[in-house]
């Protein structure tokens, strides 16, 4: 907890961090062990990780270059234990490769949007404040909120406000979105945010927090195509696993967590051939939760920092037994 370290506004507050650091520490005793930090942010897990683990270096990423710079200077006490990759975390294999890293002992993957994105209004994400309708987590990336409600079709809008942000009236939404913007085009959030409202019922206006929540959060998830990048990462963060090493993922959102218990039940289960009796080596899972389900934060953590209430961590370790498979050996390509 506490600033940021530069006149951001951002305070971090890392969700569920004594419990992460608990997990993981085992995993990093050894001289030389490395964590990576798939979406370093402001830093705070970071931080922790490395003062409660002294042998460990760390391998930070995250695609926001703005949070990187923060971080950076958060961070620059532990000198040549920390090395920072502009990349987005399903590029992890890439970044490794860059690295000159076959395997770690480490990783955390702090899902969703990071203190900074959220209270620097011009970012365009909190539905709270007027602002331009970018919510791009990478600003040099191309697609903004601005382009979807714009530019989209009123069923492709109404398929990602459901499939993204569970929002039962999506269609409706989507309906009077495509009705206002032919008057005039959305540039800022506060006119989306009516719009919005006035689309839906007033029972459920009324009631179920913010009416705009489950909009902005199923256009940021698609801006920065959160799922596919998730989809991406989980598969390579447990190849690159050492033996004895720990994946933690702390997921806010259904769909997220979804993929991470998929991922996590498969990687953690004996394959066994139909009317084998005996489980062969070779057939054996590699990997042991570590948590049962999905660990939530307590009342006092929700009390003290009301954005981890809809946080959910699972964590997974590779058996002793089951090496990691070798990881690609040539870098990735220079981002644009």
């Amino acid at each position: 907890m506490g600033s940021a370290g530069r006149s951001t506004g951002a305070t971090h507050v890392p969700v569920l961090a004594g419990r992460i650091v608990e997990l993981l520490t085992p995993a990093l005793a050894a001289p030389g062990s490395t964590y990576v930090d798939g979406t370093l942010g402001l830093g705070g897990h970071a931080a922790l990780v490395l003062d409660a683990c002294p042998n460990a270096q760390l391998v930070g990423i995250d695609r926001d270059p703005a949070a990187l710079a923060i971080a950076g200077e958060r961070l620059a006490r532990f000198g040549d234990r920390v090395r920072l990759f502009h990349a987005i975390y399903h590029e992890l294999p890439e970044v490794l490769a860059e690295a000159g890293l076959r395997s770690v002992q480490a990783i955390c993957l702090d899902l969703g949007l990071s203190s900074l994105q959220i209270d620097e209004r011009e970012r365009g994400f909190a539905y709270a404040v007027d602002a331009p309708l970018d919510m791009r987590m990478d600003p040099g990336a191309g697609l903004t909120a601005a382009t979807i409600v714009n530019s989209w079709s009123a069923a492709e809008i109404a398929r990602v406000l459901r499939t993204y942000g569970e929002e039962r009236n999506a269609r409706r939404i989507a309906d009077r979105i495509v009705a206002a913007r032919a008057q005039e085009p959305f540039t800022t959030s506060a006119r989306l945010v009516q719009v919005i409202a006035d689309a839906l019922p007033a029972a459920v206006r009324n009631t179920g927090g913010h009416p705009a929540k489950r909009t902005f959060q199923a256009l940021r998830i698609v801006v920065n195509e959160e799922l596919e990048s998730l989809s991406g990462v989980l598969p390579a963060a447990l190849d690159a696993l050492a033996s004895g090493g720990r994946l933690a993922v702390l997921a806010y959102h259904s769909g997220e967590d979804r993929l991470v218990k998929q991922a996590f039940a498969a990687a953690s289960t004996d394959h066994v051939p139909v009317g084998v009796p005996a489980v062969p080596d070779a057939y054996r899972a590699q990997f042991s939760l570590l948590t049962r389900g999905a660990e939530r934060p307590d009342a006092a953590e929700v009390a003290a920092n009301p954005r981890s209430a809809s946080a959910r961590l699972r964590v997974i370790s590779r058996n002793q037994s089951s090496p990691p498979p070798d990881l690609p050996a040539q870098p990735r390509e220079d981002r644009p």
